[in-house]
């Protein structure tokens, strides 16, 4: 019997994640049978990350949910809660219940879109839903959790847009620094190219961060702040640098304005001394990394998103985007500091969104207050119904014990479109499958290199699966909205790349042709080794008229978080620990987190806590124990790998609380509190308590 033909299709990968990977994927006889990474994509390079190595895993799993669901028992952890219905009942069951609550008293704005970046396609994560929402009048999300304190801060001072250096070019640097970056994990390509500057120029790879991460460890230096104390750090680096007369006077004068304003606080406010005693970091190291930074070019800087998630975050980034300025980082290609390249594409995002159709005076909601908004704490009606898609907020959204409360609600109707029965679908009144990244179409974009890249169909959908998109028509076809307004994924795909001058030649014929292409970018692409930058003034923006008039400081400075035991000394008497959750290698946020191999690997959740803090508490490695503040609990296991210093812990995540003993995870401890600038999440401005459990953990919600 001969063998069925074998059909290579390129994808690409849709996690949240800035290294946006071509996959080449094998199918045979309409199942996908291979998957891999793209040797021919300049950044993918032909290999994967732990995570979507086994990817087809997740598209195959006998845990995927396949067909509509309603729900026919109580709200919460459990099995046998739903039955089966068809998409015609689904669908008229949700325009039914959208028409009821929008023609109440409350309005439409008692109805809440609730997503983030569980695809980062453009068609399937911000194109039709947006529009759905704006036609139906509804509250509009403020999507905030993950990158916005840092993009302000860092667009106050570099201008619209979120520019940097070339990814590509890291391979020509002297001088790397990871600042609250582990990038051998969550940007395992970048890493990949500093590995080679290694190799190639002989780089020194140095990194910052409360945590010993594995990039800390395979580094030729690191330094372990307190957590939330980087703004600290950099202006003593400026003291040291303008003090010695190291700062690139020429591109100062040229490049930046607020440099005199800008010396004179670092000369006059943060000497090593003082930065020392805020940070922890001896003085000796903050002097040798002045002197070596200012003079070892090509130099960069990765700064990541985890250093920003305290109160102070967005003036921290704000605060280092200044260094690449006051030493002519700039001037060198792969030098200067990457946030993000996601500003560099000029996507048509106000074609593909149509923020014209939301009414006028339309309320927004922060993502991060969910709890708040669900229970009713925040101005404007409560929220009566909540569609939720690709998110996991039961597991995600910080301040958990609220958000479930939220969820508790009998009179809330939520609807959860996902591929996997997640800790939200618990709470969800009509539950929708979803296509995986192989059963739909799509474009993305990224925010680590430089690439358009194109999605293709591999596979026809599971189940009864739909893509986003198709749940959008269906929704705007039963309430009457104009079909027009919700084209096919062509059209959008032609919408969107109808943008910026980057994007000039790139048509969807040719990108579907060619898979991914370059932006059209110099090779040698150096953004502002002119000195000329996307600011009101044309310049780096050392001192930001733009902050003051917004009620901001408008030199960097030292903002602490919001829970320091340096700034709340009575807080810390109760909860003396400050709490940090990065990713586990083993998920992306809470991706991943219901598959056997993955949760195998990443083992039970752990507390890493220093030496002195697990014997001051009477705990040893393996020890169970509760992690409690007055937000909420979870249990975990103790691990004394020395990648803390006293004073402070890391519980790496997102678990699903379902599957975890005790039922909860990290962020029933986490705070709904705010940054000081762009609404963004706090995950790391957390103080807690540790004790050791006396006895077995409580089970998990799915063994009671």
């Amino acid at each position: 019997m001969a063998t069925a033909p074998l059909t290579v299709v390129k994808n690409v990968c849709p996690l949240d994640c800035p290294d946006t990977c071509s996959m080449v994927v094998t199918v045979r006889d309409g199942v996908a049978v291979d998957l891999r990474g793209d040797r021919d994509h300049p950044f993918t390079r032909g290999f994967l990350c732990q995570k979507m190595a086994r990817y087809l895993d997740r598209v195959y799993s006998p845990d995927r949910l396949m067909h509509p669901m309603r729900r026919v028992g109580p709200k919460g952890p459990g099995r046998g809660r739903f039955e089966r219905i068809g998409w015609d009942e689904a669908i008229d069951l949700i325009a039914e219940r959208f028409r009821s609550v929008a023609g109440s008293p409350d309005g439409p704005q008692a109805i809440l879109p609730y997503s983030y970046y569980g695809t980062m396609g453009k068609i399937q994560a911000e194109s039709l839903d947006r529009r759905f929402f704006h036609l139906l009048g509804a509250s509009k999300l403020d999507r905030t959790i993950c990158a916005t304190a840092g993009g302000v801060g860092y667009e106050y001072t570099m201008g619209a847009g979120r520019l940097g250096a070339d990814p590509m070019g890291a391979v020509d640097c002297r001088l790397v620094i990871n600042w609250g970056s582990n990038t051998a994990n969550t940007n395992s390509h970048l890493w990949s190219l500093m590995i080679e500057a290694r190799k190639r120029r002989g780089a020194t790879i140095v990194t910052i961060d409360p945590y010993r991460s594995p990039t800390a460890r395979r580094s030729d230096w690191h330094l372990q702040p307190r957590p939330g104390t980087d703004a600290a750090l950099a202006l003593g680096l400026m003291h040291v640098i303008w003090r010695d007369l190291l700062q690139d006077q020429d591109y100062l004068d040229r490049g930046t304005v607020g440099a005199d304003r800008l010396r004179d606080r670092a000369l006059d406010e943060y000497p090593p001394d003082r930065v020392s005693e805020i940070t922890g970091v001896a003085a000796e190291e903050i002097e040798a990394l002045a002197r070596r930074y200012a003079t070892e070019h090509p130099s960069l800087i990765r700064v990541n998103y985890g250093l920003q998630r305290h109160g102070g975050g967005g003036m921290a980034v704000r605060t280092i985007a200044c260094l690449p300025a006051i030493v002519g980082a700039w001037r060198h290609r792969g030098g200067g500091v990457l946030l993000s390249t996601s500003g560099t594409y000029g996507l048509n995002s106000m074609a593909l969104t149509r923020p014209d159709l939301s009414p006028p005076g339309t309320r927004s909601i922060n993502m991060n207050r969910l709890g708040e908004a669900l229970l009713g704490e925040l101005p404007g009606p409560p929220v009566r119904a909540l569609y939720v898609y690709n998110c996991n907020p039961a597991a995600v959204a910080p301040d958990q014990g609220k958000v479930v409360e939220g969820f508790l609600r009998e009179d809330l109707f939520t609807v959860v479109h996902e591929l996997f029965p997640t800790d939200t679908v618990d709470y969800a009144d009509v539950v929708l499958p979803a296509t995986s990244q192989l059963e739909h179409e799509d474009i993305h974009t990224s925010y680590g290199h430089h690439f358009v890249m194109h999605n293709p169909r591999a596979i026809a959908p599971m189940g009864e699966s739909r893509s986003n998109a198709d749940v959008f028509r269906a929704l705007a076809a039963r309430l009457g909205f104009a079909p027009e307004l919700f084209p096919d994924d062509e059209t959008l795909m032609r919408q969107a790349l109808d943008g910026g001058p980057a994007l000039a030649g790139i048509a969807p014929d040719r990108l579907k042709e060619a898979g991914s292409i370059r932006l059209d970018l110099p090779d040698d692409y150096r953004p502002f080794a002119d000195g000329v930058f996307p600011t009101p003034s044309g310049k780096c923006e050392l001192y930001s008229a733009r902050m003051e008039a917004d009620g901001l400081d408008p030199l960097p400075s030292f903002v602490p978080p919001h829970e320091d035991p340096q700034t709340r000394p009575e807080l810390a008497s109760r909860f003396p620990i400050q709490l940090l959750s990065p990713p586990r290698p083993q998920f992306l946020n809470s991706t991943f987190a219901n598959s056997e191999s993955h949760r195998k690997a990443a083992g039970d959740p752990t507390i890493e806590l220093s030496a002195e803090d697990a014997a001051s508490r009477g705990m040893a490695e393996g020890d169970w124990a509760e992690v409690f503040n007055d937000r909420g609990r979870f249990v975990a296991r103790v691990a004394l790998t020395g990648a803390v210093r006293s004073g402070s812990a890391t519980s790496p995540g997102i678990y699903w609380s379902r599957l975890v003993p005790g039922g909860s995870g990290v962020n029933a401890t986490t705070s709904s509190a705010l940054t000081d600038m762009g609404g963004g999440a706090t995950f790391f401005d957390n103080l807690v308590q540790v004790r050791r459990l006396d006895g077995p953990p409580p089970s998990s919600p799915l063994d009671r």
